[in-house]
């Protein structure tokens, strides 16, 4: 809410600001929301399974000195040892739901899988606490996991379960936010024999959602930026991206936000609402210089001169403002109800919101700077309380 003194007297002023703080943390949020698209950030939960080959690779990335400032802060750091991330609590998914809500998020786009793989842990502890009201949930569901179409996978079917879920974040009349990502022309032939195989399953979906109870979905498609012409063409509501970025890029993080914003642009001309995406950095150092297992194709340093500096808050704050701004500006047909950040925790890749070791939450507060009317005193730190 933005007052102009000049309009109103000191006492006004003091009215309006006292009304505002005594707000309950869901009305204010519900007062924004009328004026901006939903914002909410990817959520890539690859961190909370010891032993696992994800959580093993990630603090083997991580391990060098020169990256452990980006360690999320619930890791166990002691100089000279590589850096654990200890299985996920319940208190530690709590204080990360009242984290993501002091930033202003109004939701976070789980990436997507089976409900009994490691990667779904995170998910699991969101559902069962008692602040999941604080921040709402949808999910972003990589191609490759729906299955063929000979064999669709069971996880639509959860995916369907979930929708329906009073957590679930909602838009335009009520309708489930779900993400439809990394389509690929190679994708779409070989598991589906076309678009009109995938069409067919996106449909589906559709009308299994509506059948259900769970209500019509807002399906937002994102895919190789390369080939949109095709993927835009089906049957979804809107278009975005996962991440945005130049793979043999580097420079500024001023000059990876000028990419952004121009892909934004250019994604528009194709005559779909846009779900922009805020990129809150883009460096992939560590998993270059020790690849992950699930990276075939990468070499040890291979590529390491392709990465964007680190931004500021300010930096991250101003492109986060022009996203909105972007959204907001659009026409009534083409204007895409929701926001979504890379990310929230993919901290290896150099996109995070997530404080890091110790307690830097630095980019939290500069979301909270854009989104949210709460006093920077109410910021619930990184102290986990079992």
């Amino acid at each position: 809410m933005t007052l102009n003194p000049k309009e109103l007297c000191r006492r006004s002023v003091l009215a309006v600001l006292a009304a505002h703080v005594a707000l309950p943390r869901a009305a204010r949020s519900e007062q924004v929301d009328s004026q901006r698209p939903l914002v909410g950030a990817l959520r890539w939960d690859a961190w909370y399974a010891p032993g696992s080959t994800t959580t093993d690779a990630l603090q083997e990335s991580l391990a060098p000195e020169k990256y452990r400032w980006r360690v999320p802060f619930f890791a166990e750091v002691q100089p000279g040892k590589m850096p654990k991330f200890p299985p996920i609590s319940q208190a530690e998914m709590d204080l990360e739901i009242r984290q993501a809500s002091f930033a202003g998020l109004d939701y976070w786009a789980f990436v997507a899988y089976g409900n009994d793989d490691s990667m779904s842990l995170a998910l699991s502890k969101y559902l069962t606490s008692r602040n999941r009201d604080l921040v709402k949930f949808c999910l972003f569901t990589e191609l490759s996991h729906w299955g063929t179409v000979s064999h669709p996978a069971k996880l639509i079917s959860e995916h369907i379960a979930l929708m329906g879920r009073k957590e679930y974040v909602r838009v335009q009349d009520a309708r489930p936010l779900y993400f439809l990502g990394f389509i690929d022309k190679k994708s779409v032939t070989e598991r589906w024999g076309s678009n009109d195989g995938l069409r067919n399953e996106i449909q589906d979906f559709r009308s299994r959602c509506v059948a259900s109870g769970a209500g019509n979905p807002f399906i937002v498609l994102a895919g190789t930026a390369s080939e949109i012409e095709d993927w835009s063409s089906l049957p979804g509501d809107a278009i975005g991206a996962y991440v945005v970025s130049d793979p043999r890029g580097s420079g500024s993080y001023a000059s990876l936000t000028q990419l952004v914003e121009r892909r934004w642009q250019s994604m528009a001309r194709h005559g779909l609402p846009v779900v922009p995406t805020v990129v809150t950095g883009w460096d992939r150092r560590p998993r270059v210089e020790h690849p992950v297992p699930w990276e075939h194709n990468q070499k040890p340093g291979e590529g390491s001169e392709f990465y964007f500096d680190a931004p500021t808050a300010d930096q991250i704050a101003a492109h986060l403002r022009k996203a909105i701004q972007f959204a907001s500006a659009r026409t009534d047909g083409k204007k895409a109800p929701a926001i979504l950040v890379y990310a929230w925790n993919e901290n290896d890749e150099g996109g995070w919101l997530v404080p890091t070791s110790p307690c830097d939450t630095q980019r939290l507060e500069a979301f909270h700077s854009v989104l949210s009317t709460e006093p920077l005193s109410h910021n619930p730190k990184c102290k986990i309380i079992e």
